[in-house]
């Protein structure tokens, strides 16, 4: 591993931005509206790990394509008072169902990338509950609370989100659910549009109010299997009411590391 400190002199200030600088923490993540969720659970007295909540369940919110209560979470926490790193692996496991030979009597010879075979148990919700009970100030309900209201109220879609939306009309338009919700007058929201999700909104406001359980053993979960039920999914109540997330050492190995550094100044 070879690493290059450049410039011994100073910070390059030429693209002409402040420093980032705050009192109270700093949340980075692909949406500023994400961002802000975090930054703010900061504000109120939360620590990073509230943030880390806020922040996921935002961008499950502002980018439906690509996070969400339906996928899984990982996550590596320092302990600064016990100098010890923590590992979580909330990513849920294969329906028991789903086995070589029923894929065979499908006529799969290898795991599809999309479609009801393709799911499997989310590890998410049960992630951020252990998180939040292990680590953090505030309550889950406190956590998820900037989510539940920007999914209620609407946000304006970015151009990026806009894009990625626009490529998978007609697969949304196989099922007619996430036709309903995600193509509102029968087309992707363009950028600009204020985009609603109350049905997200209802979901994370009852894991608001009622932990990992409503979404394993409760009215989601009940959601859950009629949806696998209709496309021939294997995904069983046992399965989900089963699921725990595993705590344990993040993997970890050590390496030589030589360090060059280049002393422009000294040159000048």
């Amino acid at each position: 591993l070879l690493l290059m400190s450049v410039n011994a002199c100073g910070q390059d200030r030429s693209q002409k931005r402040s420093m980032v600088i705050s009192r109270n923490g700093i949340v980075a993540s692909e949406s500023p509206l994400a961002s802000q969720a975090g930054a703010r659970i900061l504000e109120s007295g939360g620590n990073a790990v509230d943030a880390a909540i806020a922040t996921n369940a935002m961008m499950g919110v502002v980018e439906p394509m690509m996070n969400g209560i339906g996928g899984d979470l990982f996550a590596i926490v320092y302990d600064a008072k016990a100098n010890k790193l923590y590992g979580l692996n909330a990513s849920g496991w294969a329906p028991a169902g789903l086995t070589i030979k029923h894929l065979h009597e499908l006529g799969l010879r290898e795991m599809p990338h999309s479609g009801v075979n393709s799911i499997t148990v989310p590890g998410a919700v049960d992630g951020w509950q252990k998180l939040a009970d292990k680590f953090g100030r505030k309550t889950l309900k406190e956590d998820l609370a900037a989510a539940i209201r920007t999914a209620q109220d609407g946000y304006p879609v970015p151009e990026w989100v806009a894009s990625y939306w626009a490529t998978e009309v007609e697969y949304l338009r196989k099922d007619e659910a996430a036709a309903g919700l995600y193509l509102p007058g029968d087309r992707s929201p363009r950028v600009g549009d204020v985009f609603k999700n109350p049905e997200l909104a209802a979901s994370l406001e009852e894991i608001a109010e009622h932990g990992r359980d409503a979404f394993y053993k409760g009215g989601i979960s009940r959601k859950i299997l009629e949806a696998m039920k209709r496309h021939g999914g294997k995904i069983t109540a046992a399965g989900l009411a089963g699921f725990s997330a595993g705590w344990g050492g993040p993997v970890s190995n050590t390496c030589r590391v030589l360090i060059v550094e280049q002393m422009r100044c000294a040159r000048r």
